[in-house]
């Protein structure tokens, strides 16, 4: 009877310690966090005023927030977008055999393995306008005619950290698509070249059909990843000049790190939740689970 009992609840307390640990690390700040987006609430001052929706009132009436919602969708559809295109090139040169694909395969998880402290160093010695060698380069290519102020200046601040996100985590994407091209049976490839069909044709009729499931759901996990991006943005411009790299996560922590307004700062943290969650479901209303079967 004893033992009949435990096998029968074997499976709920099993998953109690899961069940815990989501309580605790999802649920609750979430939850904590609405409830600190309904109070007017200073860092200093734990206990707040309760507002309502008036944080949100705000949110929605500033200006400064449309921007950085502009600036966090434009800078997460290009570095993820450059990243499948980098990383998928990428990995199709090292799926052929070529000389030295072992080493090569080890180094290009350098960027993803580097500190991202380190990263940014470097590339701001990169984009440095008197002795960067980005601008060196393109002044003895003809490309410019004088030196640029790669962060400093608005025009070009954004574009400059989508570069370097691109570069630090396209790797991700080459090892999941790796890993995809490595199962492609190859009878598919030699019955294409037995019917005359060429390199083009080849990708677009078995090698892109066949990684398609894998870089879709690489795009879904490469677009929460970077629109929640916080370090890159930050050490490079902190949101400048001129608000021009302003993007949701670094008006979150402006909000309640630089101006001490906490509710207001987790008012921007849920909407940008929500926003996630909305993309998250036309995601998968747009690719249904029966496509990756």
């Amino acid at each position: 009877m004893t033992g009949r009992l435990i096998e029968r609840n074997l499976g709920p307390v099993l998953l109690l310690p899961s069940l815990v640990f989501f309580v605790a690390l999802l649920l609750y700040p979430l939850g904590y966090g609405i409830y600190t987006s309904l109070f007017n609430r200073h860092l200093l001052d734990v206990s707040g005023t309760f507002v309502g929706l008036g944080n949100y009132i705000w949110l929605l009436t500033n200006p400064e927030f449309w921007e950085a919602l502009w600036h966090s969708v434009f800078w997460a559809g290009a570095t993820v977008g450059l990243q499948l295109i980098l990383g998928t090139a990428a990995a199709l040169l090292l799926h052929q055999p070529i000389r030295g694909r072992s080493i090569a395969r080890g180094l290009i998880l350098f960027p993803y393995m580097t500190p991202i402290v380190s990263v940014v160093l470097v590339w701001i010695l990169l984009y440095n306008a008197l002795y960067g060698v980005l601008n060196y380069l393109l002044l003895q290519l003809g490309l410019i005619s004088r030196p640029l102020a790669w962060l400093a200046h608005p025009d070009t601040a954004l574009w400059s950290v989508i570069l370097v996100a691109t570069w630090k985590y396209f790797p991700f994407v080459v090892v999941m698509v790796l890993a995809r091209l490595q199962v492609i049976p190859q009878e598919l490839y030699e019955a294409a070249r037995v019917d005359g069909a060429g390199a083009g044709a080849r990708f677009l009729e078995i090698t892109l059909p066949q990684i398609r499931d894998v870089l879709v759901v690489v795009a879904l996990l490469r677009t929460i990843w970077m629109f929640n991006n916080f370090e890159v943005v930050f050490l490079l411009t902190g949101g400048g000049p001129l608000r021009a790299t302003m993007t949701l996560p670094i008006l979150v922590y402006e909000q309640a790190f630089g101006l001490y307004e906490v509710g207001r700062g987790s008012a921007v943290a849920v909407v940008m939740f929500f926003f996630l969650v909305a993309v998250m479901l036309l995601y998968f209303r747009l690719f249904p689970k029966e496509e990756f079967a």
